[in-house]
């Protein structure tokens, strides 16, 4: 029987990864005897819901089995979910779906939905039971919509690699002990290939998390094999417990969908065409906001600081240009709309010009207005004229067209890097080569 084994919501800011439980649920598998069909899968929802875990990762598992051999799946995932989740944190609430048989057209909607938008514990749990999904929930099994999730999205669009290595139970919530050296030597070692591995502005290494989670580094790229061969070329400064190649749609740009300004909601991720409407305003402490407008609407665009120079490029635009905006929308202050901008596409550019006090006929110095109607007198030379209008001067532009994103530091997971533009891969791959029926091992590489 072919099979799909979804697993979600197992973390919390005080340790635990989903990624983990799977990454062990994979070695106690293969003892069992299923024969894996593909790569783990690691599938990254929409990074703007309001209930989300930390990374907003779930996971699937897929793979043949004979028949009997499904009831004993399905209580090794629940047993390692009981072992490993942080089930006394008040905001996790783990779930675990298995389905038999293809993976039907309903299943593979609601994943687009989870990815792109919202979808309910309720629309999940009917969902279960009308396709026949045997689903464990954990308390509130809230998990079991990601878990599902995970389960229909198959990755037959735009797809990466990610090798994630776990530390030792004695290391867990000490410092990661990964030299910094090895890892840019790393990043020019297979550029292009992987991506967001550090930081170039501020030299922080982003292939090793803060938390007390299991996680050691993680390492995403095109293939399977190069994330395998950069994992080799770094210096570890402590043991590996295991690790595991997971095939995932981070760095895809998939929770993104074009959408008018009028469909806008809070929590949707969205793509808007449209003109700038207002003046970039820079607020206390850097943040940008700017008006957009699409001829269905107009909505507030804002640009934080930690996006670095697209903040800059956010606050150089001028009423009248082109651009498109990519985020996630959020409720304001004053419970209006707001996008926060992960990318700016400047498409269009209009002449900027301002008004200026005219020159003074005589002496060419610029006059000061006499107040409103009265016209202007020359500072210099006395000279007034009473019907004199400013004029409108060109100004330079501190921007032009192009992809703007904020630096690696402060991109999401699912947020294409421009170093993947041009590497964008469609279809489900071929069968795995080589050791592809062992992606998760104990120890180092």
């Amino acid at each position: 029987m072919i099979a799909h084994l979804g697993l979600d919501d197992t973390d919390s800011p005080r340790g635990g990864c989903t990624t983990y439980i799977a990454a062990v649920l994979v070695e106690e598998l293969c003892q069992l005897g299923v024969d894996f069909l593909d790569y783990p899968n690691l599938v990254r929802l929409n990074p703007n819901a309001p209930w989300k875990t930390r990374g907003n990762g779930a996971v699937c598992l897929r793979f043949s089995c004979e028949v009997e051999l499904l009831d004993e799946v399905l209580a090794r995932a629940v047993r390692l979910v009981e072992q490993e989740a942080d089930l006394a944190f008040e905001e996790t609430h783990p779930g675990v779906a298995l389905l038999v048989g293809e993976v039907p057209l309903e299943l593979k909607l609601l994943a687009k939905r989870a990815i792109r938008g919202l979808v309910s514990l309720e629309e999940a749990l009917k969902l279960c039971a009308r396709l026949d999904v045997r689903a464990v929930g954990f308390k509130l099994g809230r998990g079991l919509v990601g878990a599902l999730a995970a389960i229909g999205e198959p990755l037959v669009g735009d797809h990466t690699y990610e090798l994630l290595a776990y530390r030792t139970p004695e290391n867990r919530g000490k410092p990661r002990a990964v030299d910094a050296s090895s890892v840019v030597a790393m990043d020019e070692a297979t550029r292009p290939l992987t991506f967001n591995n550090y930081d170039p502005e501020t030299g922080r290494v982003l292939i090793t998390p803060h938390g007390p989670d299991p996680v050691l580094l993680g390492i995403r790229g095109e293939t399977p094999e190069v994330v395998l061969e950069a994992f080799r070329m770094l210096k570890l400064g402590e043991p590996v417990e295991r690790w595991a190649i997971f095939r995932t749609n981070q760095g895809t740009d998939a929770h993104l969908a074009r959408r008018l300004v009028r469909e806008l909601h809070p929590y949707l991720p969205a793509v808007v065409r449209g003109r700038v409407a207002s003046v970039p305003v820079m607020l206390p402490g850097g943040h940008v906001i700017f008006r957009l407008s699409d001829g269905s609407g107009h909505v507030d665009c804002a640009a934080f600081r930690p996006s670095g120079r697209l903040a800059k490029v956010a606050h150089a635009l001028w009423p009248g240009d082109l651009v498109e905006v990519a985020g996630g929308v959020k409720t304001g202050p004053q419970g209006q709309l707001t996008l926060n901008i992960e990318k700016l596409a400047v498409l269009e550019l209009v002449e900027k010009r301002l008004p200026r006090n005219p020159r003074c006929p005589r002496c060419g110095k610029r006059m000061k207005s006499m107040g409103t109607g009265k016209g202007f007198r020359c500072p210099r030379c006395g000279h007034r004229d009473l019907k004199a209008q400013k004029e409108w001067v060109p100004m330079p532009r501190e921007v032009r067209p192009g992809l703007y994103l904020p630096p690696p530091r402060s991109q999401r997971h699912l947020t294409k890097p421009l170093r993947r533009y041009g590497l964008e891969k469609y279809g489900l791959p071929g069968p795995p080569r080589g050791e592809w029926h062992w992606p998760c091992w104990r120890g180092s590489a």
